[in-house]
């Protein structure tokens, strides 16, 4: 299980080393998604909170990276934070998100990124449910259900 120490490791040393890696260009990618998915996995956008019905929706299954498809998350991880965005615990795999420092805004936090297309999905919080302390605060644009 992934703590906080862990994400900061990952943020200072390197990334665990992705499952596969899919690269296309912004141009291939912006034909496979709609605008909003663009802005949001491409540009690193973020979502108006609570745009989403995603953050209600807790049945069993996956949530997909929107651009590659990898699963990222598991219903079973997935929590309601309050915030206005889908919130989860852990990854489905320790290998399929990645951790770099953001220091836009004015602010020091940690961006989680597909580790596999290096698809943008939100940023990750140390204020989580135990026991792992974690909030991954992921944009719904970013992510599909799929019932794997």
């Amino acid at each position: 299980m992934l703590k906080w120490n862990d994400i900061i490791r990952f943020t200072v040393n390197g990334n665990p080393t992705p499952p596969k890696r899919v690269e296309k260009s912004l141009q291939e990618w912006k034909k496979m998604v709609t605008p909003e998915e663009f802005e949001i996995t491409r540009l690193k956008g973020t979502e108006r909170a609570h745009s989403s019905d995603m953050c209600g929706l807790f049945e069993p299954g996956k949530y997909a990276c929107k651009c590659c498809k990898t699963p990222l998350f598991d219903a079973s991880v997935k929590f309601e934070s309050g915030t206005g965005w889908p919130s989860f615990t852990q990854p489905s795999e320790e290998n399929v998100v990645a951790y770099h420092k953001d220091t836009s805004f004015g602010m020091i936090r940690v961006e989680v990124l597909c580790n596999v297309c290096d698809s943008h999905l939100g940023h990750i919080f140390p204020d989580g449910p135990e026991p792992s302390g974690l909030r991954y605060c992921v944009n719904a644009l970013s992510l599909e259900k799929i019932e794997e």
